[in-house]
């Protein structure tokens, strides 16, 4: 995932074949009791989206099966009416969330962007102590280990992200603005140059393991639990 501009992501890594993760029940619990880090379990944005829209459940229900299809068929290759077919309501149904396959990639990739922006915003509130960076590093783990589906397709269909994101520059150097932006919290420009290399490899620890490690692991609680401890190391947080 160099942060340059040959990927349109943030945080991922090269396309590699890696198996559905499984259901992450127990680390969601852990999280509720944490009561710290809502990049774990439900992003407030989902959790804002669902109470200000009684449609927000069907909204993540399309997302969900749109990206199970397009891993399982590939995304030029799966249609509208195959995403409604599978979720069980008519394509006219569909359209009253979504008006073609591109809204939907749209409306998960945004998600994914404004979750990372509110941690960039809460990291910059804070004091820039090792408490603040193991609370920044918890939070973009847990979006990662969330969002590994949707970081999944933007590497592995990164011609259609481009036309997609062809509309806005803007838009696809905001992720490029984003993996600097965590970087300048984990060692703020004018740091030693040493401190500013291990904070951007501990972004990277973060984005790209989870893609390329997934099968090495136990279990994802394993694996996060990993790729923090490392990335907690590079960047002098104070970690449990």
């Amino acid at each position: 995932m160099n942060e340059p501009s040959r990927t349109v992501t943030l945080g991922t890594a090269p396309a590699v074949e890696a198996a559905p993760a499984p259901a992450r029940s127990r680390t969601r619990t852990r999280n509720r009791s944490r009561g710290g880090s809502p990049a774990r379990g439900e992003s407030p944005a989902r959790r804002r989206a669902r109470a200000e829209s009684p449609r927000g459940g069907t909204r993540e229900r399309i997302q969900s099966i749109a990206l199970e299809l397009f891993a399982e068929q590939g995304y030029e290759k799966t249609s509208l009416r195959e995403i409604a077919e599978r979720l069980g309501v008519t394509k006219a149904a569909l359209y009253y969330h979504f008006k073609s396959k591109e809204d939907i990639v749209r409306s998960f990739v945004e998600d994914y962007r404004a979750e990372l922006e509110q941690v960039i915003a809460w990291g910059a509130s804070q004091p820039p102590t090792p408490e603040t960076r193991a609370e920044i590093l918890r939070r973009y783990t847990g979006i990662v280990g969330e969002q590994l589906a949707v970081i999944r397709f933007m590497e592995q269909n990164q011609a259609a992200m481009h036309t997609l994101m062809s509309d806005s520059g803007a838009r696809k150097k905001m992720f490029r603005d984003q993996f600097m932006s965590l970087c300048d919290l984990l060692a703020p420009p004018g740091a030693a140059l040493a401190d500013r290399v291990r904070a951007v490899a501990a972004v990277i620890t973060i984005g790209m393991s989870p893609m390329i490690l997934q099968r090495e692991a136990a279990s994802p609680d394993e694996l996060h639990d990993a790729v923090l401890a490392v990335a907690g190391e590079l960047a002098d947080a104070e970690l449990p």
